[in-house]
């Protein structure tokens, strides 16, 4: 059958960078070329592919002669050897490539032909090292492998000029493929798991992040538990039972003190610093009250009117609870006592409020790109934390609850995970692939030159733990194995993605788990720059391969031209047609929402012409019941 791959457009890029990016060629290099003009001095022209140069050569040629070709010198100018006697243009491609095998005395294998035939037709130099190197990998491929992917591998280390180095060619290969990456995952946490050697924080520390990439719903969820439990205590009818029930949740969790009762759990602070003027999180605000000069009372109103109008988490009749709050406050003395007073009251009816929308803003951020929890946890903690520390504490919470003795707990947890999966939308799919990207690291390297880049949040990112464990003396061997592996992968990715001028292209390999089903998610996109170096969102090609368990096999090929966007989908089951119709009302109001035009949506089947079966990008590993995801 006949689909879309990712093979072709790497090929054509290859092509573009190959024609238009100058010849550079190193001393040691052979390569097939035409002598095209003689110049006096034996220096000529000399056509290698769609290029050309000028060289001096060591012996005089006569034009229109075929020849392989050495590198002897390339300052002040390039010098080459001729490495076989002119070659007839009814000679094969086989005889060309024994002659140069006897002439540069290489192995006359099986692999050895493959390289340069492969070379010959990417009229592409290559030294004789670079060719030995080439051979051993070829003869020992992993399984999985094709010759076909690591010629392509190899091409690109020469193209690019990358070291020829094991470590690279591995990568390389590893960033080829479109399965395994969950796989590798597991393995990598099993064997972590079982390890008795490592320090207790770096196995903590590994672990964690192995956990948020598994779950990248789990802090969602969490915030949903925080909420619930929220409910309970600020709910005058619940039983005493249910209310010590959630207080403790919320204690072994480290959210409230341990010192907390169902009267003080929710008292205000006033030992957090906070920042004049910059009102972000709910609990700066009441921090903001609890500090202020009572000189300063109507620059704190002006705030408080300014921070609750511009709350997107907050509904009108919520907001106007808290403007009553506010002028009633205006009407009194401003003293000590009145500001703890109103800071309390304010802080109550924050905490009720976010905690009622939680599960109506999952998925969200606002202008300040805080969250629900974001708000509560910054009312109810006694101290300043950091997203990192806020997304611990929902991990916490989510351990904790899910270990719960306690049948009410467990209930809460329930319909928390149960609200998630029914809320799965393309919001949700954004924030499960940030998520897993964030906590992968794929690219912290270069984030590090970034000034404004937060290195607490890269410090706890996967990649540069994993860079840790590998230095370690006492790793187990396995462990170590593991590791190297899911790091080829990552490196992989970025060594598959490049840029050529203003064309640019991205591969991600995303392990995803979603509710029991867990699969490896590969997208490679296809854009130009712009001149201010950002991506130019009016033009693009993005390639999806899914595997699923209804659907089957499935690509699915977006373009996207001057913002007006065409979707090819390709199945072999006939019967979708009428499935995808009543989505592409729903498709097109969505783009038309962020500025872009639907042309069409195609189905078509894939063509039986292509021998070699397209690898699927996302494919499942459980089976279950039910309709696939919707892209």
């Amino acid at each position: 059958m006949t689909a879309t791959s990712f093979n072709p457009i790497q090929m054509q890029q290859a092509a573009i960078t190959s024609t238009n990016q100058p010849l550079t060629l190193k001393q040691g290099q052979v390569f097939h070329g035409t002598i095209k003009q003689l110049y006096p001095d034996q220096t000529a022209e000399i056509q290698i592919g769609n290029q050309k140069l000028i060289a001096k050569l060591e012996v005089p040629l006569k034009t229109g002669d075929a020849h392989f070709f050495q590198v002897t010198g390339t300052s002040p100018q390039t010098e080459l050897k001729v490495v076989t006697g002119p070659m007839e243009q009814t000679a094969s491609q086989g005889q060309q490539i024994n002659q140069l095998l006897e002439s540069m005395n290489l192995p006359k294998t099986a692999e050895m032909q493959q390289l340069l035939s492969h070379f010959m037709k990417a009229q592409l130099p290559i030294s004789k090292e670079q060719l030995m190197q080439a051979e051993i990998w070829l003869k020992a491929l992993p399984e999985g492998i094709t010759k076909m992917d690591a010629l392509q591998a190899i091409q690109k280390m020469v193209e690019l000029k990358m070291p020829m180095t094991n470590e690279v060619f591995q990568a390389l290969i590893s960033g080829q493929k479109t399965t395994g990456m969950n796989s590798i995952m597991e393995n990598f946490a099993q064997l972590l798991s079982q390890d008795t050697a490592l320090s207790a924080s770096l196995k903590q520390n590994l672990m964690q992040q192995v956990q948020a990439i598994a779950k990248p719903f789990e802090v969602e969820t969490g915030g949903l538990v925080l909420a619930k439990s929220i409910q309970i205590l600020t709910n005058d009818t619940a039983s005493m039972s249910a209310k010590i029930q959630a207080l403790n949740i919320l204690k072994e969790a480290g959210i409230v003190p341990q010192q907390a009762t169902l009267q003080n759990w929710s008292n205000p602070n006033d030992t957090k610093s906070t920042q004049p003027n910059q009102l972000q999180q709910a609990g700066q605000v009441i921090q903001t009250i609890l500090t202020t000069n009572p000189d300063d009372k109507n620059q704190l109103i002006n705030q408080l009117k300014s921070w609750t109008a511009n709350q997107s988490f907050l509904n009108n009749e919520q907001k106007q609870q808290l403007n009553q709050l506010i002028e009633r406050f205006v009407q009194l003395p401003t003293t000590k006592q009145t500001l703890e007073v109103f800071a309390k009251q304010m802080q109550e009816q924050l905490i009720k409020a976010f905690a009622q929308n939680a599960s109506d803003r999952l998925f969200t951020q606002d202008a300040n790109a805080l969250s629900v929890k974001d708000h509560l946890l910054s009312l109810l903690k006694h101290e300043a934390t950091t997203p990192i520390q806020n997304e611990a504490l929902m991990r916490n919470l989510m351990k904790n609850s899910a270990e719960s003795p306690q049948s009410m707990i467990q209930q809460i947890v329930t319909q928390a995970d149960a609200h998630v999966e029914n809320s799965m939308d393309s919001k949700a799919m954004e924030h499960a692939l940030k998520t897993v990207l964030k906590n992968l690291g794929v690219s912290y390297e270069a984030t590090l030159g970034n000034k404004s880049a937060d290195l607490q949040v890269i410090a706890h990112q996967l990649k540069p733990q994993l860079h840790t464990l590998m230095q370690e003396t006492h790793i187990m061997p396995q462990l170590k194995e593991a590791a190297e592996m899911l790091m080829a992968r990552m490196n992989g990715m970025q060594l598959s993605s490049g840029e050529n001028g203003h064309q640019h292209q991205l591969i991600m390999q995303v392990p995803l788990e979603f509710f029991g089903r867990k699969m490896d998610a590969t997208l490679q996109w296809n854009g130009r720059m712009k001149e201010d170096g950002k991506i130019d969102a009016n033009f693009a090609r993005i390639l999806f391969y899914l595997q699923m368990e209804s659907m089957k096999e499935t690509v699915i090929d977006m373009q996207v031209q001057n913002r007006v966007v065409t979707v090819t989908v390709f199945n072999e089951n006939k019967g979708i047609t009428p499935l995808a119709e009543p989505l592409k009302a729903a498709l097109k109001i969505g783009l038309a929402e962020k500025n872009y035009q639907l042309s069409g949506v195609f189905i078509k089947q894939f063509e039986k012409a292509q021998p070699e079966k397209i690898t699927a990008v996302v494919e499942q590993q459980e089976e279950h019941n039910g309709v696939d995801f919707r892209v």
